[in-house]
């Protein structure tokens, strides 16, 4: 492998040496803007769905800011834990934690009264033979969490994938495109966007509509993905031939200032990185990483899933890690053989099968 570039100076990570802790470290560290953004909201955050790919590194970044902050307030984690070890982590790092199921009504009643919720609870991957599980997850749940906090203040996670595949050559889909999903994992993401629309509509329940492709950690991601195929030696399938992409961090960080900026009628915001990059030159970016020849199959389609951040970009700032830097430490992660998810992304996906 070719030695990092420059990409990688102040982050406080070697790339050549997989370390789970510092890299959780790295991705809950509050910058001074988020710490003065969850200043000035008024009590506790709750995060609903802590548990999966990025619920936890966010409920930890929200604790470190609220303390930096030094107001008292806490961050509330919820969420079924059926593993064991990600509640021990939220509750080493100073996060409440409650294990609940909110498919039970006794339980979701039971929840304390907090004025701002990060809404993360969803299904995507297993739709296929099991769609009415994830309209129940994604839709029906979403309503009835509505209804129990409609006093409280949302950001509610959605998806760039309720917007159509759009042509390379318009770019990404601004907030005034309007949804067009492919498939029932889409459709159930613009379920969960109404049921809570019709919550700031009918109970004027402030709203922030979080729709985000896609986030990048380097243990999963459509960075993760194609790198692993490329050191691997694999042709990467290039019919998708565009993808966006963010750092976990600054999308977690995005996600609680959201809150600042719930609305209702909701406030729409597309979160991604600034580029539209082609995986055809992703697969190059790595193998040129790796020393070997890069490898693709395919050829790439007109249309991609792609989203315009520009709106969010103007509250928020660019990310503060960029795509360069991404690569470098995907590809020395990848090739030191540091640990996966196991959750790949599927971005290649054309038809929402998920």
């Amino acid at each position: 492998m070719t030695s990092p570039l420059a990409t990688t100076a102040g982050i406080p990570l070697d790339p050549a040496h997989p370390d789970i802790d510092a890299l959780d470290d790295f991705l809950t560290r509050p910058a001074p803007e988020l710490v003065a953004d969850l200043a000035t909201l008024n009590g506790d955050i709750m995060v609903i769905g802590s548990a999966g790919k990025m619920g936890p590194t966010l409920a930890i970044l929200a604790q470190r800011a609220l303390d930096e902050a030094g107001l008292g307030h806490r961050v509330v984690a919820v969420s079924r834990f059926s593993d064991p070890a990600a509640k021990a982590r939220l509750d080493a790092a100073g996060v409440t934690t409650i294990p609940a199921d909110l498919a039970d009504p006794d339980t979701l009643a039971a929840l304390p009264d907090v004025p701002n919720i990060v809404y993360m609870l969803g299904t995507k991957f297993g739709t296929t033979g099991r769609e009415y599980q994830t309209w129940a997850t994604n839709v029906a749940l979403s309503a009835q969490v509505a209804a129990r906090f409609r006093t409280s203040r949302f950001t509610v996670f959605s998806s760039g994938n309720v917007y159509p595949l759009r042509p390379v050559v318009l770019g990404g889909a601004d907030e005034s495109v309007m949804p067009e999903p492919v498939g029932e994992y889409a459709q159930t993401c613009l379920g969960r966007e109404r049921v809570f629309e019709h919550a700031a509509q009918t109970w004027g329940t402030p709203v922030a509509i979080f729709r985000l492709n896609y986030a990048i950690d380097l243990r999963y991601g459509v960075l993760f993905d194609i790198a692993t195929q490329v050191h691997a030696g694999e042709a990467v399938d290039i019919t998708m031939g565009s993808v966006n992409v963010i750092w976990q961090g600054d999308a977690n960080a995005i996600a609680l200032r959201a809150l600042n900026h719930a609305s209702s009628p909701p406030c729409l915001l597309n979160v991604t990185g600034p580029e539209t990059i082609s995986v055809r030159w992703l697969v190059g970016q790595f193998a040129a990483r790796f020393g070997i020849e890069p490898r693709i199959m395919g050829e790439e389609a007109p249309t991609a899933l792609l989203s315009n951040a520009t709106k969010a970009f103007g509250a928020f700032g660019y990310p503060s890690v960029p795509l360069g830097t991404m690569l470098d430490l995907v590809a020395g992660w990848v090739a030191a053989g540091g640990p996966s998810l196991g959750k790949p992304t599927h971005f290649q996906e054309r038809r929402g099968k998920f």
